[in-house]
């Protein structure tokens, strides 16, 4: 539970407006901790969910679809998979609003039940050679289920995270929401790594594909118990007590007057999230497939080579979160962006070689670039609007990026490969990427060590408290 302490409403001498409110929020570390890590659980329950359909493409193909021809039942997979893209920005206009009204802790504990369930579901959906067609088409409801959940989970989290957290902490607090989504990806397919190797096709294809579904049951009660024990954040507490003390109800912010209010901010989110989701998806979905189609590499071979560039992330991702609480978001997200225009082509040559150790320099350096992302963009696009309609506009602009940009950054790529025959191409789209999103870290206000638009000053300790109302 956080306290707040009296203040002032004296402006400030760098010429901010003043505090919205006569208080500064000490937040108890207990329920922070508590807050960070239920965040961080629902992402990598989603990304877990990723990296296990992912890899698990073929023989869900074989389960689902009818036999004869491995492309096809390869394609009509993935076209399953794409689906969840689809209703992703549905999601986050139902799910962001309705957190902007009723609250981040309820929306949230909705989503992962929703997620969870949709997971498991999937393991225990009959075979086609069992039900016919109906296993398709159940297999494509859990999957809308699963995206219509999704499309409320990272911008609820995200927002959840930087709300309790202390203003001089957010970059290294906000960081571990994406070391969830690594745990996740590296547990969903270090698990079907396990499987591929200790099963035969045959137990694989009978029953070895539904345990890391299942593990999704049980996954999500721990994750649901969590949130359900968390308290409304003290951004929205102090929202709703403001509009309580002035004796009226908030307006309610529909998705017409949000677009027409945040336009500038909600463009920036989607530039961000491009750069940050094409840079993404390329690194830890497409390349596995880059290294076996055109490097031969061996399927598990290359899956590997990502799991170790995925775990040094997350040895990398908590120290670049700290140094943008130290620098500033702007410089962070700058350096990736240049990183990425400046370096694709050199990594991507050193991953050509084919040679083991040029592979793993090459992605290890292309990894550690992604980190400024990873570290620094959970606490800085929450940053991008205030309080009132801050869930809702960054889940939609978060998730109509990744529907347009990240999520269709595999079948882009491999389009433009096979049109223009030149393999350099992933290195080609990562540098268009990072040329839009170093013009949106340009346009973008810094944030770091600041209060979040609309809220008031969070600090860890009455003494910071003291010490921040003392300065003003």
């Amino acid at each position: 539970m956080e306290h707040r302490i009296p203040g002032t409403r004296q402006a400030p001498p760098n010429g901010r407006k003043p505090l919205s409110t006569n208080e500064v929020t000490v937040v108890e570390p207990g329920m922070l901790r508590r807050a960070v890590s239920a965040a961080a659980l629902g992402n990598a329950m989603e990304w877990f969910d990723f990296g296990v359909f992912s890899y698990l493409a073929v023989t869900l193909g074989k389960v689902f679809f009818p036999a004869g021809n491995s492309t096809a039942q390869l394609l009509a997979t993935f076209a399953t998979f794409a689906a969840a893209f689809l209703v992703r920005p549905i999601g986050g206009m139902v799910f962001g609003p309705l957190g902007d009204r009723i609250g981040r802790q309820k929306v949230l504990a909705v989503t992962m039940i929703m997620m969870a369930v949709g997971t498991f579901c999937i393991g225990l959906i009959p075979s086609y050679a069992t039900i016919g067609v109906w296993a398709p088409v159940l297999l494509l409801v859990a999957r809308l289920v699963q995206g219509f959940s999704t499309g409320g989970e990272y911008g609820g989290a995200t927002t959840f995270i930087a709300e309790y957290a202390p203003d001089r902490r957010r970059g290294f607090l906000g960081s571990w929401l994406e070391f969830g989504t690594l745990v996740g990806y590296v547990a969903g397919a270090g698990l079907v790594t396990a499987m591929t190797l200790g099963l035969d096709e045959r137990s694989l294809l009978s029953w070895g594909w539904r345990l890391p579904f299942l593990v999704a049951g049980p996954l999500g009660l721990i994750g649901l118990y969590m949130r359900m024990r968390l308290e409304e954040t003290p951004a929205f507490r102090a929202l709703q007590e403001q509009a309580e003390s002035a004796e009226q109800q908030r307006p309610k912010t529909g998705f017409r007057a949000l677009l027409a209010g945040q336009w500038r901010a909600l463009l920036l989110c989607v530039a961000l999230v491009l750069v940050y989701n094409v840079t993404d998806y390329m690194l830890l979905s497409y390349m596995p497939t880059y290294l076996t189609a055109e490097l031969g590499f061996g399927a598990t071979r290359g899956l590997l080579l990502i799991i170790a560039a995925m775990v040094l992330m997350m040895v990398v991702n908590g120290p670049v979160g700290h140094l943008s609480d130290r620098f500033g978001r702007r410089p962070v997200l700058l350096a990736g962006c240049l990183g990425f225009l400046f370096l694709s082509v050199p990594a991507l040559l050193l991953i050509r070689r084919g040679d083991q150790w040029a592979v793993m320099l090459g992605l290890g350096a292309l990894c550690l670039l992604l980190t400024c992302f990873t570290g620094a963009m959970p606490a800085a696009l929450p940053a991008l609007f205030p309080t009132h309609v801050r869930y809702g506009a960054l889940s939609i602009g978060f998730n109509i990026s990744v529907s347009l940009f990240g999520g269709t950054t595999p079948l882009v790529v491999t389009s433009l490969i096979n049109a223009t025959g030149d393999r350099m191409m992933p290195a080609y789209y990562m540098m268009a990427a990072a040329v839009i999103g170093a013009v949106a870290v340009w346009l973008m206000t810094e944030s770091a060590r600041r209060p979040l638009p609309g809220s008031p000053p969070a600090v860890e300790s009455a003494a910071e408290a003291e010490e921040l109302l003392a300065a003003r």
